[in-house]
């Protein structure tokens, strides 16, 4: 038996097409319609061709004394490789609150390249809970990640200049702090060496690559307000020490106004539709294991004045990506997130029960992983946001794991809703929509840190409260760098712990709740134009790897130019 979407019925319905195949066959509404219906005017629309347009931030100006909605934020549980369907649940939360009846707006992460052709596939949703257009939207989109990795670039590329023409601020060759970007997974870059071949061909030294998600101009577009904003955090980026040991800042290489001129349309929010029509902004794209995780502030806060409720979402587990939104985004924001929806799966619940045969039946595995997801809700509690749990359903799920994880949320007297958003889109999410909508109007959110602590006491304050670490060992280097930055003026700002998403701890292999660990500060690292310092754990990196198989072997593209294979 089918419905009108053409999807099976009957338990853990699943859609019987491919994401892209559901994607393709959608009837798409012209931007404009949907620019228009969601409040904007029409010269504050800048289209891309029929279906994506830039929002100019005219209209903030417009809106801005405008009252806000409910922010309604969905995080995950430490999460499997494939992850858990957090946007997909975010895009069909957001239709089933508009099928109830409710202005609502999606704010969402733009894909980066690295994981499209890498494991963790696209970031637009999946099945009947998608934004669309979805081949664009995974691919090159308006450009924006683009401009950001020219951006950084230039600084690079300028930095290199400066040295080569004679030095005149004395830049420390050793001491270089900005690397060079890439949006893609590409481990032989890690770690480089420029300037060789002569005196022509510049000053050889030491260099390395992050993904363009892990730089500090993806996360100052992210938390810019204006374009004054914007400038003033590019100037204040720090780039090296001089032989003094004083910061060399990008101020100081006199770019500000071409880095930021590059960013010109980049800092305007994407608006795009969902699969139902529901408008949405898909806006910025930094990591949440090694940046702040979340689509950019201008997006949300024009969004919160257009709507009764706005569903965004924070990368990879709310280890990472709730505690950076609540800590470091609502608080530069001036956001009050009213309610989280942590996403689960009996699969994942499984995996952190420590079994390896996902697919087969095991409520105990379930009753043991539950133990993750217990944490992370008692961490939200942590915030003062008020909780639900959204149950992602698939197809191969066992009714008894699903019947187990209800029992045991329903234990802790946490409203609890079994989602199926890919198969029946927001029809599949209007339980969780009715808890939503319940639960919102009693958030007490606050920080979890002063700003005024220490930089050393708020990382403790992480590790301890929210990783449930029993200390924190930081390294030599991490402790002098720990001390010069606080040297400097920057002990007051908030901290961006870069660590592993599929741990509490530093260590992957570490699943369910981990007990008695340490969590290990191996340096300590300065995003001054964003605002924050980034702690470094373990082993993480910022440049991610391809898996030995990655998804860029599925990906083709027939004489039509119609593409198959993204997910």
């Amino acid at each position: 038996m089918r419905d009108i979407l053409g999807t099976e019925l009957g338990r853990g319905a699943l859609s019987v097409k491919e994401d892209y195949e559901i994607a393709r066959d959608a009837e798409l509404r012209p931007i404009g319609e949907i620019a228009k219906k969601a409040g904007f005017l029409g010269e504050e629309l800048e289209p891309y061709g029929n279906y994506m347009a830039k929002i100019s931030l005219k209209a903030w100006e417009r809106l801005k004394n405008g009252p806000d909605g409910e922010l309604i934020l969905v995080t995950t549980i430490n999460p499997t490789p494939a992850g858990e369907g957090k946007t997909t649940i975010t895009i069909g939360l957001a239709q089933a609150l508009a099928k109830l009846g409710k202005k609502t707006f999606i704010a969402i992460r733009e894909p980066s390249l690295g994981p499209v052709f890498g494991i963790k596939g696209g970031a637009a949703g999946g099945g009947y809970s998608q934004v669309l257009p979805m081949e664009d939207i995974n691919l090159h989109f308006t450009g924006d990640i683009h401009a950001i990795t020219a951006a950084h670039n230039l600084i690079s590329a300028v930095m290199d200049n400066h040295l080569h023409f004679g030095n005149a601020l004395n830049i420390d060759c050793r001491r270089i702090l900005w690397p060079r970007v890439i949006d893609m997974n590409d481990r032989a870059l890690r770690n480089t060496v420029v300037g060789l071949g002569g005196p022509k061909d510049g000053v050889p030294h030491e260099n390395s690559f992050s993904i363009t998600a892990a730089s500090e101009i993806m996360a100052i577009l992210c938390l810019s307000t204006s374009i004054e904003d914007l400038k003033e955090r590019i100037g204040n980026i720090m780039v090296a020490y001089d032989t003094k040991g004083k910061p060399v800042m990008v101020s100081d290489l006199k770019i500000v106004g071409a880095v930021a001129s590059l960013l010109k349309h980049a800092v305007k929010p994407n608006l795009v539709q969902s699969i139902e029509g529901v408008p949405a902004f898909v806006h910025g794209g930094p990591f949440a294991n090694i940046a702040i995780g979340t689509n950019s502030l201008m997006a949300t806060k024009i969004a919160l004045k257009l709507s009764d409720y706005v569903v965004t979402e924070a990368g990879f587990g709310a280890d990472l990506g709730a505690e950076k939104y609540f800590d470091i985004v609502s608080r530069i924001g001036a956001l009050k997130p009213e309610l989280a929806v942590v996403v689960v799966t009996a699969r994942a619940l499984k995996h952190h029960g420590g079994v390896k045969e996902l697919g087969k039946e095991n409520t105990g595995a379930v009753e043991r992983g539950f133990a993750n997801l217990k944490k992370h809700l008692q961490n939200i509690s942590l915030f003062g946001v008020p909780v639900v749990v959204a149950i992602n359903r698939f197809e191969a799920d066992h009714e008894s794991e699903i019947s187990k994880i209800k029992e045991l949320c329903e234990g802790l007297e946490v409203p609890v809703a079994v989602v199926d958003v890919h198969a029946r889109g927001g029809e599949g999410g209007l339980e969780l929509a009715e808890k939503v909508i319940e639960n919102t109007g009693k958030s007490a959110f606050k920080p979890l840190y002063p700003l005024d602590l220490p930089l050393r006491e708020k990382i403790e304050v992480i590790a301890t409260s929210i990783y449930g670490a029993r200390t924190v060992a930081f390294s030599s280097r991490a402790e002098k760098e720990m001390e010069r930055l606080e040297s400097l003026g920057f002990g007051n700002l908030p901290v961006c712990m870069a660590k592993t998403q599929y741990s509490f701890s530093d260590d992957p292999k570490k699943r369910g709740v981990p007990k008695r660990f340490k969590i290990k500060i191996r340096e300590m690292r300065i995003s001054a134009g964003a605002g924050f310092v980034v702690p470094i754990t373990g082993t993480m990196t910022t440049m991610p790897g391809l898996p030995r198989h990655p998804a860029a072997e599925k990906i083709d593209m027939d004489e039509n130019g119609d593409i198959s294979g993204l997910f």
